[in-house]
């Protein structure tokens, strides 16, 4: 059903360009949007993929990292439909941007209208195609329904990745504040927090991952332009160099201090780790987030010039690591069980490690940023971390409460953006929308 609803809207998209012959033509060989052969044909490279997966979560995610350049170079579209959203147990891609949003109507109809609004256009740009009536051919007089700098361009395995914060549950706003889940809380100020109001917190949130960054950017600018007048962009944050994978046959990314990350990632095929601690559950409390997640965002400026100044000795054992391969201290391979005892008791790895969390695990889809410098001429660099788990009470609390009390990597880092959001369940077909099981 849903590859005949993307068949009708390219053969839409064939008819419009058909009418402008001037206008194509200027396009060159790159078109609005995809033609219907191809568009067909990215769904189908999505679909024998195992894009389809498990309800669409782990869309791409059976293969390994040869058919996973494979799809990122053909710029293949990830199944937007699904029992839960795309982007989180998704394979990573290369770019992101991210945004909060402040709701700004005090109208609940006018909110789920958005939503619906959101959804529409989200289904279409993940399968490579303009929004609305497109970005040409409209009335002159008129903006266009999209602003075209993506025209030409391929999906590049957008996915686009909803939240809602807990500031939207709040008495007296839109009716939800007995449907508040127990595990959307506002986090509390860990030792160290440096937190910037302007860079935390947020009513919804959109997590745009692409291949190509100009496709990430037009998602956020479209979703932004729709929302004019209802929602305003409170924060956003580009993101480059994924530093986790969730397909543990790729090569581990590094981050901005040189060293391997997300190694102990969950990885979005293991379907039994997943539900126990990504996946939220009817039994957890809140019906309606059976098949969501929660996200905590955290943006983390590392002191990049007195990093570059440690000894590597002391840089290894810091992580826990080595920085060449990325083996656990007193180990040879980088996926080797870390034996914590050999590693220094204020060692990142050993202290984020489950044995000494109570078990605690997430699944970490961050990436690293640069925004220029500072007034003191220092790189303002870091992690954008982002985190998924079932609950943030077993999750991210319990690891960063330990991180924080002795991890000595907290002398070269600072955390300076905070937010939490709970990501509803996937949109199952064509008549769902974002937040439905919230409204309903």
């Amino acid at each position: 059903m849903a590859e005949e609803k993307l068949t009708q809207a390219a053969e839409a998209t064939e008819a419009r360009d058909a009418a402008q012959p001037a206008v194509v033509a200027q396009a060159g060989a790159a078109t609005a949007a995809p033609s219907r052969r191809s568009l067909l044909a990215y769904a189908g490279a999505g679909l024998a993929l195992g894009a389809a997966g498990a309800g669409g979560a782990a869309a791409m995610s059976g293969q390994g990292s040869g058919a996973m350049e494979s799809a990122a170079l053909a710029g293949a579209a990830v199944p937007f439909h699904g029992a839960h959203q795309a982007g989180i147990a998704t394979p990573v891609q290369d770019r992101l941007h991210f945004a909060a949003f402040d709701v700004k109507t005090e109208d609940r109809e006018e909110l789920i209208q958005l939503l619906k609004d959101w959804t529409r256009a989200a289904e279409r740009m993940t399968a490579g195609l303009t929004v609305g009536e497109g970005a040409v051919g409209g009335l002159p007089e008129a903006p266009p329904d999209d602003t075209g700098e993506a025209l030409g361009l391929k999906p590049s395995r957008l996915t686009l990745t909803v939240g809602f914060g807990p500031s939207l549950f709040a008495k007296g706003r839109f009716g939800l504040e007995d449907k508040h889940p127990a595990a959307l809380v506002d986090l509390e100020l860990f030792p160290g927090d440096n937190l910037d109001p302007a860079r935390s917190g947020g009513d919804l949130c959109v997590q745009a991952c692409a291949d190509d960054p100009q496709v990430a950017v037009h998602a956020i600018r479209q979703l932004a332009r729709i929302g004019f007048g209802k929602t305003v962009v409170r924060w956003s944050q580009l993101g480059f160099g994924k530093t986790s994978s969730t397909t543990p046959e790729e090569q581990t990314p590094r981050n901005m201090m040189g060293f391997k990350d997300g190694t102990r990632n969950i990885s979005g095929t293991d379907t039994a780790a997943l539900d126990k601690h990504v996946w939220a559950s009817a039994k957890d409390g809140s019906a309606w987030m059976a098949g969501g997640s929660y996200l905590v965002a955290r943006r983390i400026r590392m002191n990049i010039e007195t990093w570059d100044r440690t000894p590597l000795q002391e840089q290894e054992d810091i992580f826990g690591r080595d920085k060449g391969e990325g083996a656990p201290v007193g180990r040879a391979r980088e996926r080797d069980e870390p034996f914590l005892p050999a590693m220094k008791p204020e060692a990142h790895v050993r202290l984020a490690h489950p044995d000494t969390t109570g078990g605690a695990m997430i699944l970490r889809r961050g990436y690293s940023f640069t925004d220029g410098t500072d007034g003191l001429g220092r790189l303002d660099a870091g992690l954008f971390f982002l985190a998924y788990q079932r609950d943030v009470h077993k999750g991210f609390i319990p690891i960063q409460r330990n991180l924080a009390r002795a991890d000595v990597l907290n002398e070269y880092i600072q955390h300076v953006g905070s937010a939490i959001f709970a990501i509803p369940p996937g949109v199952r077909d064509e008549d769902d929308w974002w937040g439905r099981t919230l409204f309903a």
